[in-house]
């Protein structure tokens, strides 16, 4: 027996469909090179943002937000691959490593975005790229320009296994992100639904925090 419950909070999902657009908008934008590279970075400053407030959120956001709900150890990810239930109403044990997997490689790619220069012209150099010498800007270009095939990766193995679960388990997990509604066993009980205001509270210490480095730093 199921039922209907509301899962994924706002903030969650304006993070999710937010960083989704951001991405393409990074890949086209930096891409292109040239006047666009102007753009990349606007783009990844705001991209800082949104990592930073989901890195919050996962501390102090709903219940299916954060990481002490999903981010589960290897005999929850066993238990979870032999049994196929969730027992959680967020992320199951797998989406939850795609999580942090996914933050972990946005981060680096915004660390090393802060301080990559634009080795071509050196006319659209990061906000941060003077700190650092000609050949290590250069070093941490390359790594900036190389970590998106990992991005990409694990963006392109996030969605087969959306439609793994559709095609073999009849779950979609595309629907709950839009609607925050989510089809759960009776037994399991809803999760706790954060208030706008610590959400708003987080975006704005967020965009403190990282307006603050780029523009306090430069």
């Amino acid at each position: 027996m199921h039922k209907t419950v509301k899962v994924w909070d706002v903030p969650t999902r304006l993070f999710h469909w937010g960083l989704v657009l951001l991405v393409a908008f990074m890949w086209i934008s930096g891409s292109q090179g040239g006047d666009s590279l102007v753009w990349h970075i606007r783009g990844g400053i705001t991209v800082a943002v949104f990592v930073v407030f989901r890195l919050m959120w996962g501390l102090v956001g709903s219940q299916s937000a954060r990481f002490k709900d999903f981010v589960k150890g290897p005999t929850a990810v066993r238990q979870y691959l032999k049994s196929g239930e969730d027992k959680t109403p967020g992320h199951n044990p797998l989406g939850g490593w795609m999580v942090m997997a996914l933050l972990t490689v946005l981060l680096v790619q915004i660390s090393t975005g802060l301080f990559s220069a634009d080795v071509d012209s050196y006319l659209y150099d990061a906000p941060l790229a003077h700190h650092l010498t000609a050949d290590n800007a250069a070093r941490v270009s390359a790594v900036h320009q190389g970590m998106i095939y990992a991005l990409l990766a694990l963006v392109l193995i996030h969605v087969l296994a959306i439609f793994a679960y559709r095609l073999f388990k009849g779950k979609n997990l595309v629907l709950p992100m839009f609607s925050g509604n989510k089809q759960l066993s009776v037994h399991l009980p809803p999760p706790a639904i954060a208030s706008w205001r610590r959400a708003c509270a987080c975006a704005g210490l967020a965009g403190t925090v990282v307006l603050g480095l780029v523009l306090g730093w430069h």
